[in-house]
């Protein structure tokens, strides 16, 4: 495992990305199909002047946003629901229909802005949903739709019914829960 942390670590050094555990694990183990959890973290920067630091691991929208009405919104997505609406044409997964554990949305004050953290946490995501979901949230905080809006796009179930799909810039696998975790 080292070796191979190392190897990997060389063939990844221009990227912005780095191997920092490796385990052997059993033949039966599958990183996607194993997990019983993930959770996701997507960074909205809302504010008029452009991200310096953070520019590509955000995405930046220049209207505030009311974090109420995005909750409002974001509530009606809690549950086992077909997530058709929220889901890319390309998805392979076999069934549309998921159960959403958890959306939290808070705010963290910047200079002459915030920066919205939305938190999903579900056993598993359809192919964009999470940027589907964001990109509706958005738009319920930004005012150009209500938060029931929302439910009225979820029980469409059309890819058209959405928001618009937010960029990838922002959006982080934070955390993987397995039966038994292979790094403990």
């Amino acid at each position: 495992p080292f070796r191979l942390s190392e190897a990997l670590n060389y063939h990844l050094r221009d990227h912005p990305i780095a191997i920092v555990a490796c385990v052997e694990v059993n033949e039966a183990w599958h990183a996607r199909f194993s997990a019983l959890e993930r959770h996701y973290l997507f960074r909205l920067l809302s504010r008029r002047a452009p991200a310096v630091h953070d520019k590509g691991l955000v995405w930046q929208v220049k209207n505030k946003l009311d974090i109420n009405a995005m909750r409002e919104g974001a509530a009606h997505l809690i549950g086992k629901h077909d997530f058709t609406t929220f889901r890319s044409t390309i998805c392979q997964a076999e069934s549309p229909v998921k159960t959403l554990d958890q959306i939290t949305i808070t705010e963290h004050p910047v200079t002459a802005g915030t920066e919205y953290h939305f938190h999903l946490r579900a056993r598993s995501f359809l192919h964009n949903q999470v940027r589907s979901v964001v990109g509706t949230l958005e738009r319920v905080g930004a005012g150009s739709w209500t938060p029931s809006d929302v439910t009225t796009a979820l029980a469409a179930r059309n890819r058209a019914a959405c928001g618009p799909v937010c960029p990838p810039q922002g959006l982080y696998l934070k955390h993987v829960l397995y039966p038994e975790d292979p790094f403990a």
